[in-house]
């Protein structure tokens, strides 16, 4: 852990971000957590709390996603999920569009073998993707809640 932490902190200042307690705290709740979180788990994490308000940790993570460290997830009209996006690992996620749930997907992604025939076939280079599918989920389906589906 502490490697992959170390590892992290160097990705982050080759990206041009200053390496401060603020940063090294957030990056270390995600690899601790190792999933989704939304910025009030953030700001309730003992690595954060007293160190920095809820919007010095928002603007950070902010920073991380455009950096391409860290991947939003969610629903736009629910709180933000934030996730640490490693090199070589790849999660794909399903989203309850009801409680707003996260779970991890654990099966094979299917879109691999599609990356890899665009990036032949186009030339594009750091080619990846992101993978969410939303629906209910089963503690949402047997309460019977409506369905707020997008048709």
């Amino acid at each position: 852990m502490k490697l992959l932490l170390d590892q992290l902190i160097d990705r982050a200042r080759v990206a041009g971000l200053r390496k401060t307690k603020a940063l090294e705290a957030i990056l270390t709740c995600l690899v601790e957590c190792d999933r989704p979180m939304t910025l009030n788990e953030f700001t309730q994490c003992g690595h954060l709390s007293q160190k920095c308000d809820k919007a010095t940790v928002f603007r950070l993570l902010q920073k991380l996603t455009d950096k391409g460290m860290v991947r939003r997830l969610g629903l736009h009209e629910r709180a933000a999920y934030f996730t640490l996006l490693i090199p070589g690992t790849h999660h794909d996620y399903l989203i309850c569009r009801d409680c707003g749930n996260i779970e991890p997907i654990t099966s094979p992604c299917p879109v691999h073998q599609l990356e890899q025939k665009i990036r032949e076939e186009t030339g594009y280079t750091n080619l990846y993707h992101e993978l969410e599918f939303f629906g209910q989920c089963p503690s949402c389906a047997s309460t019977d809640q409506p369905s707020k589906a997008r048709d």
